[in-house]
């Protein structure tokens, strides 16, 4: 069975900086490709970053290219580093894995975890 547990939601304000964490068991980390995703009030979910099962391939959605990074430990952590938050940026956080990193960047995946609010405000 595949978990996914996100933490290190919170409040910031806005052009502040704030790291997510995707706990995984090291199987799943070593198979399958994790990316994140997120869910504003009222929107649909979207992609927000994507990192292949090595490490060696980072995707990012317009929104966040540049502002955004995604990096993955030893220790089955995926971090994603946010930098220069906007208050459209608030939404709840979603960690996800799937076998193919092209999914991700669809907006699927096979495994999800259960979020993370993240609120950007003044």
């Amino acid at each position: 069975q595949v978990q996914l547990v996100e933490s290190g939601g919170g409040l910031v304000h806005p052009g502040g900086s704030l790291t997510l964490s995707c706990e995984t068991s090291p199987r799943t980390f070593h198979t399958y490709a994790i990316g994140w995703f997120r869910q504003a009030p009222g929107k649909e979910r979207e992609f927000v970053a994507a990192i292949s099962q090595f490490g060696a391939d980072t995707k990012f959605a317009d929104s966040v290219r540049g502002r955004f990074g995604i990096s993955r430990n030893y220790a089955a952590l995926i971090y994603l580093e946010m930098h220069s938050l906007k208050p459209e940026d608030t939404a709840v956080y979603f960690c996800a894995a799937s076998a193919q990193m092209t999914s991700l960047v669809s907006g699927s995946a096979e495994y999800w975890g259960r979020g993370t609010q993240v609120t950007v405000s003044s």
